[in-house]
């Protein structure tokens, strides 16, 4: 053989060697965030410390309004995990899962987009809070003995670790000294700065883990995902001193809602049973008797520094993303389950359909789009992650749903031709949010079931419009109708 055709020969065997080579699928880790609304740099707050998430943030697309299906966990939960609308009363309920999805025989229809993932070769993993349980399927105070595990079709392993709190639950709730809301009898601070390193509260433990478990996905030859699930900065606001240090109370601002909307009914609200069953709190806030200034900046000191302690977790596992040398081609997903609201409309807690309860962060960062939009402002649903999640990993979605995929709002040079609205459920009532207004109806004898805010003059929704504007409301009624899935006669 002369040397020519040697040449040719070497050329055609490194050419048919690439055509035959076939790329990895794209690895997948998802990080599910407890109350999590978007109080972060990447949105705006230049009080809060989150650096890990807001670089994140500038390395994918930052989702601006974004709201979720339902402003309670284990409902939103379901929500996302199969992409659907809720369409029974059950789907509204943080027995959601449990109810409807666990205890199940395996159905041709995959339980979550995560079983999907595992039917196409995907080695799934989770840890922490994905559904609404961590052991398996028991209450804040049964025994985990012989619990059924939440989806169990999802997963090739569930892992967590609940260090000195024994359990699941115990770990959400637990203290510093590791007791918890239950053993305590809830007589506990809705609070607790801990002078404890991160490992001292749970989701310290669950970051090392993921960090570990990395290591080991990093050598398997079959792409993985991985879901991370954090407690913080849900109740008790629970973090270690160092990230309260970051903050001085007097330079948090309160609320720009104090008051309870003008023109509505207070069926619409509740009474703060979630932040005062911790019976130790300062004070009891309700619609009559709100928080007092101060101690609504100590709240929200204690929330900031939660988020921040998340935020330090977060950077753990990416940092070992990249050492590991797994982020070129690892889709990272942040997703807050839904909003909370900090003394907004003397509201503390989730459990309303206001904006604040339902829009959260999402932050999606695909490594197969090289040119992605930084910041997406159309309006987009939880529900929309299922059929995206699938188009990034190059799948089909395996039944049809109200989702749709948002590659085109990732994609720089696709077309964002995009229709605006995004539907959230609860206390007999659906909401919709377009570009302009939240416009919600409420099936239920309390009056008035109609509410209407424009959010071009009216940003914290503060003032029910709907009687000054009934054009309007007749036209938005026909959008929230078609939202209205079979949850209440129309």
């Amino acid at each position: 053989m002369n040397f020519f055709k040697l040449i040719l020969y070497l050329f055609l065997l490194q050419t048919f060697s690439v055509i035959g080579q076939t790329k990895k699928p794209p690895n997948v880790l998802f990080l599910f965030v407890d109350d999590l609304r978007p109080d972060l740099g990447c949105y705006g707050n230049e009080i809060i410390k989150s650096p890990n998430i807001d670089q994140l943030a500038s390395e994918g697309s930052v989702f601006l309004k974004h709201y979720v299906q339902v402003p309670t966990c284990g409902a939103s939960r379901y929500s996302i995990l199969t992409g659907q609308l809720p369409s029974a009363k059950g789907e509204l309920s943080n027995q959601a899962i449990r109810e409807l999805i666990s205890g199940q025989p395996e159905q041709a229809k995959p339980e979550t987009f995560i079983h999907q993932l595992r039917r196409k070769g995907y080695y799934t993993v989770g840890m922490g809070k994905i559904g609404h349980y961590i052991d398996g399927l028991y209450g804040y105070n049964e025994s985990s003995e012989g619990a059924k595990r939440e989806l169990p079709y999802s997963w090739d392993e569930k892992v967590f670790n609940a260090g000195k709190w024994g359990n699941g639950w115990n770990a959400f709730f637990g203290y510093a000294d590791g007791s918890n809301r239950q053993s305590r009898n809830k007589q506990v601070k809705p609070y607790e700065k801990g002078d404890v390193g991160d490992e001292g509260y749970p989701d310290g433990l669950t970051a090392n883990l993921a960090v570990e478990k990395l290591g080991e996905l990093a050598k398997k030859e079959q792409p993985f995902f991985l879901g991370v699930g954090f407690f913080k900065p849900h109740l008790p606001f629970t973090s270690p001193k160092k990230y309260w240090d970051l903050y001085d109370e007097s330079d948090i601002e309160t609320t720009k809602s104090p008051n309870i909307p003008e023109n509505i009914n207070v069926a619409s609200l509740h009474n703060n049973g979630e932040l005062n069953q911790y019976l130790l709190g300062e004070e009891k806030p309700t619609l009559d008797n709100p928080a007092s200034e101060e101690y609504a900046q100590k709240l929200r000191r204690a929330y900031y520094a939660a988020v921040s302690y998340t935020d330090a977790q977060v950077g753990k596992i990416l940092n070992e993303l990249k050492k590991q040398g797994l982020a070129e081609n690892t889709i990272v997903i942040l997703w807050g389950d839904h909003g909370w609201q900090l003394g907004d409309h003397r509201e503390w807690g989730k459990h309303t359909i206001f904006e604040k309860a339902v829009r959260s962060p999402l932050i999606i960062k695909a490594p197969n789009l090289p040119d992605q939009t930084p910041r997406v402002d159309k309006i987009v649903s939880s529900i929309d992650i299922y059929p995206t999640l699938m188009e990034l990993c190059d799948l089909e979605m395996p039944y049809k749903t109200a989702g749709r995929s948002m590659v085109r709002l990732l994609d720089k040079n696709r077309n964002k031709d995009w229709q605006q609205n995004a539907y959230s459920y609860y206390k007999d009532g659906i909401s919709v949010r377009v570009p302009r207004y939240r416009y919600t109806k409420y099936f239920r004898t309390d009056k008035p079931r109609i509410e209407l805010y424009d959010h071009k003059n009216d940003p914290y929704e503060n003032d029910n419009v709907a009687e000054e504007h009934p054009q309007i409301v007749k036209k938005l009624d026909k959008i929230l109708e078609m939202g209205n899935t079979g949850l209440y006669e129309k």
